[in-house]
């Protein structure tokens, strides 16, 4: 084989096989510790080989998250997070990473749901994750997303029977967000998910990731089975250590980063 070819072989199987790499979603809390922040940790987060931002719109009551996120949404909404920081930030984030609006439903319906998926859909976000939206009341906007060009993901949780899977998937879009556990983020918990897999498996084609528990420890366990995994608490909380700079906090988010993509991929 000549020397030309054999490179060229190799980077056709190097090409191949980066399409099969695990994907890694990270989450982060939009406006803590303040806008400058979001913007630098969401390029440094790309840099590690985060394939999608989820940008968490911070709310009073969010029920989904545990303790660690929970307090950085307060502590963002106490320094003054508005909507238009949202939006001035999205734009800068999302032409340079595939990047996810996270919110609860109430201050997209503040807002207007219209208007919400046109400032989305104008700045370039791929689309929402909206945990306490469920899946019956969410029939009612799927049409609106769709118009936008925009996801709206959905849930499936390890409770869940086959049913309820094919109901819920039927027109299941980016990736289905696994729940690996009953409960709130961050919490740790284990559940069997071999039975929820194979059922999601032999409902749609559409990738499974999983969320809630994903930390450098667990992440290349959790990954096993599926096709990505979304973290946030494990970064959150690096966010919310204050005895680290600004940089530093940067600079060891994005380590966990690496590390993470690096377990599910080995």
């Amino acid at each position: 084989m000549k020397l030309e070819q054999f490179y060229l072989k190799f980077d056709i199987i190097a090409i191949l096989g980066a399409f099969n790499l695990k994907k890694l979603v990270a989450y982060i809390t939009t406006g803590y510790p303040d806008i400058d922040f979001t913007e630098d940790v969401a390029l440094a987060l790309k840099e590690a080989g985060v394939d999608t931002l989820e940008l968490g719109i911070p709310f009073s009551d969010p029920v989904a998250d545990g303790p660690i996120i929970e307090e950085a949404n307060l502590k963002s909404l106490q320094g003054g997070f508005t909507m238009a920081q949202l939006l001035e930030v999205s734009a800068k984030i999302a032409p340079e990473i595939d990047t996810l609006w996270m919110g609860y439903f109430n201050p997209f319906y503040k807002r207007g749901i219209e208007t919400i998926l046109q400032e989305a859909k104008d700045i370039g976000i791929s689309g929402f994750i909206i945990p306490d939206l469920p899946f019956e009341e969410s029939l009612k906007y799927k049409e609106k997303f769709s118009e936008n060009s925009l996801a709206l993901i959905d849930f499936v949780a390890p409770t869940d029977s086959l049913s309820r899977v094919e109901k819920i998937l039927q027109n299941s879009q980016k990736f289905v967000y696994l729940v690996a556990y009953a409960g709130i983020t961050g919490s740790g918990k284990e559940e069997n998910l071999s039975r929820i897999i194979a059922d999601i498996r032999n409902t749609t084609d559409t990738d499974i990731y999983i969320g809630f528990g994903v930390n450098a420890k667990t992440a290349k366990n959790k990954a096993k089975d599926v096709d990505g995994v979304i973290v946030g608490s494990a970064f959150v909380s690096i966010m919310l250590d204050d005895s680290l700079a600004f940089d530093e906090k940067i600079k060891k988010i994005q380590e966990e980063a690496k590390i993470i993509k690096e377990e599910i991929n080995s």
